[in-house]
């Protein structure tokens, strides 16, 4: 419950907002959210892979590379913390 709070006022407080929205970390990760958004539709395309797959095949295809992203971003965290360590 007071976590909810804090987030909401949190994600209601402007000021804080613009500042995050103005941060190295925030504005790299909404560029690499947009690239793999490309690439990913770039591949599609270049492939024909949204004429030949059905949408259970669709669907398994972009739950892997979900969890391929989220495997890269683990090992991106945990390489940040080893270098940090030294």
């Amino acid at each position: 419950m007071v976590f909810r709070f804090l987030i909401r006022y949190l994600a209601n407080n402007e000021h804080l907002v613009q500042k995050l929205s103005e941060s190295y970390p925030m504005r790299r990760a909404a560029q690499l959210v947009v690239r793999v958004m490309f690439h990913g539709k770039n591949f599609i395309e270049e492939n024909r892979l949204h004429e030949k797959l059905t949408p259970e095949q669709f669907k398994t295809l972009m739950r892997d590379i979900a969890e391929n992203f989220q495997k890269q971003i683990k090992q991106t965290q945990e390489n940040l913390q080893r270098k940090m360590k030294q």
